[in-house]
């Protein structure tokens, strides 16, 4: 697509605007970072010679809907996370996309709701011959779990580990029940008890060009946390910049690691991506047990795409710069259009 057209083109970059009066009043710093995100890839596109605009997402889905068609973009950056503070809404901003036959970068709408759902995503792994940690969805303190301690708990419909906090591993049952009851108080949806993997945390990012290919391995450093704690990417670790989990788990990028290593895991990745139907970018979760078998925890099909996270770290790592990363994702958002 050469620069002339380049301009001729119209994008809208959609994010959900923090809002502190809507949604849960708890952990709220991974939807403060979106707007960041959007004014990043903003200048990326405008870089490349298009013409952008930011289209935050507000209470008002309806004001957000009649903004879009006023403005009549050629192709929408959907970094919507969520809207009105809940992250279970993610995939019906991407089905009003669908619904109006605009062209969006990123997953669709039935990705986005199937990876949402950590149970449904995990059994479609494992039916596609993916390994990944057994668990059990439970929606009662006293429902029987089966699963070896020790378990790390965690709510089934949330994302970027809301929920997840520096005691959700537990070794016994009182444990287990005081974790459950916390995540039915808090989050009221069921709770996934996972086997937890004692050992290494790697994460790939997948980047669909032409056809989907794992970026540089990513390894998360836990050798630095305080004694006494789970090593275990928490919420905390995360978001909240100025905590000591996250000082004390900084990611390596490329991960060093033998290539045998390497290649099962980014092999394992595009597997799990092309099995739960991503398209664009995703970025694959995984532990390695101390005998060396890899399990998937999960697959994010909209992860943080900010330029200080770990997806565009893999992309300088692959040698991609950034804004040819949002080129592509347009080019194919606006192929898929063409297609139908």
């Amino acid at each position: 697509m050469g620069r002339m057209k380049e301009k001729n083109i119209l994008v809208g970059i959609a994010y959900n605007a923090y809002d502190p009066l809507t949604g849960r009043k708890i952990e709220r710093a991974s939807e403060e970072s979106v707007e960041q995100t959007a004014k990043e890839a903003l200048t990326a596109v405008t870089e490349l010679g298009y013409t952008a605009f930011i289209l935050p997402l507000h209470r008002s889905f309806m004001s957000f809907l009649n903004r879009l068609k006023d403005l009549n973009a050629d192709v929408i950056i959907n970094l919507c996370e969520a809207f009105a503070g809940y992250p279970q809404l993610e995939a019906n901003v991407a089905a009003a996309f669908e619904l109006l036959d605009v062209a969006f970068t990123g997953n669709d709408s039935r990705t986005l709701a199937l990876c949402l759902n950590k149970f449904k995503t995990k059994a479609v792994l494992k039916h596609c011959g993916l390994p990944t940690p057994p668990a059990k969805l439970v929606d009662s303190p006293e429902a029987k779990v089966d699963i070896p301690f020790p378990v790390i708990v965690k709510p089934n419909t949330e994302d970027a580990s809301l929920g997840i906090l520096p005691d959700s591993v537990v070794n016994d049952q009182e444990g287990l029940k005081a974790q459950v009851e916390r995540i039915l108080e808090v989050y009221e949806q069921p709770v996934l008890v996972e086997a937890f993997i004692e050992g290494r945390e790697f994460n790939v990012a997948v980047f669909d060009n032409s056809k989907p290919e794992a970026l540089p391995v990513s390894e998360i450093d836990f050798s630095k946390m305080p004694e006494g704690l789970s090593h275990i990417l928490c919420y905390q670790a995360k978001w909240l910049t100025d905590d000591v989990l996250y000082t004390s788990t900084p990611p390596v990028c490329p991960a060093q690691i033998d290539d045998a290593l390497k290649a099962k895991l980014q092999e394992t990745a595009v597997n799990a991506f092309l099995a739960v139907g991503c398209r664009d970018y995703a970025r694959v979760d995984f532990r390695m047990d101390k005998k060396g078998k890899l399990y998937i925890l999960e697959v994010n099909p909209n992860p943080d795409i900010s330029l200080n996270a770990g997806y565009a770290r893999a992309l300088g790592a692959a040698g991609i710069e950034y804004r040819i990363f949002w080129q592509r994702m347009i080019e194919k958002a606006l192929a898929r259009k063409v297609k139908k």
